[in-house]
């Protein structure tokens, strides 16, 4: 691919602020005019709050229904605080939304591309929405040139490919792209939080002009802005979501040690994260990582290495790390009830992690698809799943239950997939009332372990050691 060609050129940093004020009223810019293409997790969460932010915005989806329910106030993505901040930039008139290019396009002062980029069979990034949206976006600029910012998740090199796509475009409008990379760190769940609350904002352009013309509609925002070229900072995302996914299959694998030596996990990161340079953060030993983002990521990174022919046998380590945790969590329900053949179990949680709608590329859906393989009868309980049943697919709604005690009714073993706050709070008592068998498999490490064992329940935790073991070490 000639995107991955040539030296990367200069990364030097310049650091603007190392604190920023929080944004008040008081702080707010007379706004720029500006466009969000995609109103999905990423462009509906920055384009709500860059117009509490003071600028003018619209938002710019061809889904039409989508548009009609974001026009009402309604949305579809489960993060909190987002309903408010679009109900608030609708009222202030500073926030629109738009299915035409026409319509959102030309005024614009600053273009936001927030696209999907999902992953292709062979790992890589797959650009067509973002090709198709340059193409879109070429044929509705009219005579103007502004600042186009990237924050779909693209290879490195994937600016310098939207400049060229955007240069033949414009040669006859004797204009010049003017291209800003600009990636986004929200977790989802907390979107709206690490929207107003970042740690660092990462601009990278040819044009340190156009770079520091972006970082200024965050201006009011606290954290801390580093302005570089395109492929660094394009780098800098890929490097974050990598390393994080590292993070997890590193305490996944030392959690299956712990396991066989009997050692609490537990324990272990206690220890270990009051290392100031190691922390907690994404430290939690489960059945893996999924979502939209980091394996995606890992994926991406380890293609761009495979199309330079550069090794990454840790990248390669950390996804099957990961997929070995999903096989893993089956082995050990199969080990407790002998066969899973005909076998009902309770299945708390199918998205990807608590507080969030998302399915895609979840642990736990990846579970159930193996549990039923096998033979399981599944009863599954979601919260997010239970107000959207389309979040799965069809053929799984028929094992969908309204509460995680329901469940559990009849069910030799329940196993926790996803790590909603409401399940830390399910009463045990009643749920092993409902059950058929004991065996409670905690793929999330959620709950107490000697809470589980006192109500009667044989605990399957992730790199967690019975009570009675830990009794049985510290004896004299």
């Amino acid at each position: 691919m000639t995107a991955y060609s040539g030296a990367a050129g200069s990364a030097t940093v310049t650091r603007l602020a190392t604190a920023r004020q929080s944004a008040s009223s008081a702080d707010r810019q007379v706004g720029a005019r500006v466009t969000v293409i995609g109103c999905g997790h990423v462009g509906l969460v920055i384009a709500a709050g860059l117009a509490e932010l003071g600028h003018d915005v619209a938002g710019l989806d061809r889904d039409e229904s989508l548009i009609r329910d974001l026009r009402a106030g309604r949305t579809r993505i489960r993060e909190e605080g987002l309903p408010e901040l679009v109900q608030a930039g609708l009222a202030s008139r500073r926030l629109r939304f738009e299915t035409a290019y026409e319509e959102a396009v030309p005024d614009a002062e600053f273009i936001l591309l927030a696209v999907d980029t999902p992953q292709t069979l062979a790992g890589a990034a797959d650009l067509r929405n973002i090709r198709a949206a340059i193409g879109s976006l070429a044929e509705s600029l009219n005579g103007s040139a502004p600042i186009l910012v990237n924050k779909s998740t693209s290879p490195i090199g994937t600016g310098e490919s939207i400049e060229m796509m955007l240069e033949a475009a414009l040669l006859e409008q004797h204009l010049r792209p003017r291209i800003v990379s600009n990636p986004e760190f929200l977790r989802q769940g907390v979107a709206v939080h690490d929207f107003f609350h970042p740690d660092r904002i990462v601009v990278g352009s040819r044009s340190e002009v156009d770079a520091r013309a972006v970082a200024d509609l965050y201006r009011g925002l606290p954290g801390e802005v580093i302005v570089t070229d395109l492929r660094t900072a394009e780098m800098i995302k890929y490097v974050a979501n990598a390393f994080l996914a590292t993070r997890i299959s590193y305490i996944n694998e030392i959690a299956r040690l712990c396991e066989h030596l009997g050692i609490d996990v537990d324990r272990v990161v206690e220890g270990v994260a009051l290392d100031p340079r190691i922390g907690g953060h994404f430290f939690r030993p489960g059945i893996g990582f999924g979502g939209s983002c980091l394996p995606k990521d890992v994926a991406a990174l380890r293609y761009v290495g495979e199309t330079l022919g550069v090794a990454t046998p840790l990248l390669s380590a950390v996804q099957e790390v990961n997929t070995a945790q999903r096989a893993g969590a089956v082995r050990r329900l199969r080990a407790r009830l002998g066969t899973l053949e005909g076998k009902t179990i309770g299945v708390w949680g199918l998205t990807f992690k608590g507080g969030t709608e998302d399915t895609r590329d979840s642990p736990a859906m990846d579970v159930v698809a193996l549990l039923r393989n096998d033979g399981a009868i599944i009863r599954a309980y979601d919260p997010a799943v239970l107000a959207d049943p389309e979040l799965v697919p069809e053929r799984w709604r028929s094992m969908l239950v309204r509460s995680a005690i329901e469940a559990g009714i009849g069910a030799q073993a329940v196993a926790i997939l996803s790590d909603w706050d409401e399940f830390r709070s399910v009463p045990l008592a009643a749920l092993r009332a409902v059950m058929a068998g004991s065996v409670l498999f905690d793929g999330r490490n959620v709950l107490v372990r000697a809470d589980a064992e006192q109500h009667g329940f044989a605990y399957i935790g992730v790199g967690r050691v019975s009570s009675s073991h830990r009794r049985r070490q510290t004896d004299p």
